[in-house]
């Protein structure tokens, strides 16, 4: 599998990423229902066997116990995959998640992700949200002499804006950004991307897949049933009218996939990875099976005509 460097760091990952949101499991705010451990784990490993070389999770999924299940994951392997995780989303006694960017909570957030994951040092270490906003340059600083320090060896920043990434740079270089990014929310492309550009910070985007909405898997009926815990059932993209359009996108892809072998997930990511700012997608896995439905995106890309035909579908269906 083709690796692209990231921004300005050493790091060289492959077209696609492990997002291990969903392997936190459920009870907690932002879940996604229950999860079988060992499906996260075989997971993990048939993504690594398959050739990714990295893994995106973060402390807030789960309140500790997706970073717990990735160094399960790995455990054994003697070729191990890069790590990403993130700090400032944190949660108290009562398991009620709170946000900090000051620097002696970011200093313990990574000493507790340091022990969770099993790691000497994190390869990518991020800001999870520039929130509270007042403090992003406390937050900055602290991540830069982490860095000088050697318990992360590279530092980004994810749901940032091009201001919020301005105010803080001047700290030190921004590695990378991590933003969503999909058919349906396109946003990036007015300011962040040229940002990024402009500056050499790599993009790592996540939920090219709208949350599993552009699988191809979803319909209205697995949508009702849902978990009570899933955060999707509340979700704008999952709600009218916006489900409607999306669904019909589905169909749209899927057609492009056909004439391609290639399923509307693949479709879904493959657009995201057309422009040349991004470095590579996130793509949240629950099982080894969902692996064989967006593998092939590592190497597949759409033709102008069918970026064209999505474009202009999207032109035609305003919500």
């Amino acid at each position: 599998m083709q690796t692209k460097q990231l921004g300005n760091s050493d790091l060289h990952i492959t077209p696609l990423g492990v997002g291990a949101w969903a392997m936190g499991g459920g009870g907690w705010a932002f879940a996604w229902g229950p999860q079988d451990d060992s499906e996260s784990i075989a997971a993990i490993r048939a993504a690594l066997d398959a050739g990714i070389n990295w893994i995106d999770t973060a402390a807030v999924y789960g309140l500790g116990h997706s970073e717990e299940v990735v160094a399960k994951a790995l455990e054994g392997r003697s070729r191990k995959p890069y790590v990403f995780t993130k700090c400032e989303r944190c949660w108290d006694e009562n398991r009620q998640i709170y946000k900090s960017l000051k620097s002696d909570s970011i200093r313990k957030e990574c000493e507790a992700s340091l022990r969770r994951l099993k790691l000497d040092v994190i390869d990518l270490y991020q800001i999870h949200w520039p929130e509270p906003e007042e403090d992003i340059e406390e937050g900055w600083e602290t991540m830069v002499r982490l860095k000088e320090e050697g318990k992360v060896r590279w530092i980004g920043v994810s749901n940032f804006n091009a201001a919020q990434m301005k105010r803080i740079q001047k700290f030190g270089p921004i590695t990378s950004l991590q933003p969503p990014y999909s058919i349906p929310s396109p946003d990036i492309e007015t300011a962040a991307m040229p940002f990024c550009a402009e500056n050499n910070i790599g993009m790592i985007v996540y939920s090219p897949m709208k949350s599993g909405l552009l699988t191809g898997k979803m319909t209205r009926e697995r949508i009702e049933n849902l978990p009570a815990d899933d955060f999707r059932k509340n979700a704008l993209s999952f709600k009218e009218p916006h489900l409607t359009r999306n669904l019909a996108l589905v169909e749209l892809i899927r057609e492009i996939g056909n004439r391609h072998g290639r399923t509307p997930g693949e479709v879904a990511i493959a657009w995201a990875l057309r422009r040349p700012e991004i470095t590579a997608a996130i793509v949240g896995l629950r099982s080894p099976a969902q692996l064989e439905g967006v593998i092939g995106a590592a190497g597949f890309r759409l033709a102008p005509e069918e970026i064209a035909e999505i474009a202009a579908f999207m032109t035609a269906n305003p919500v």
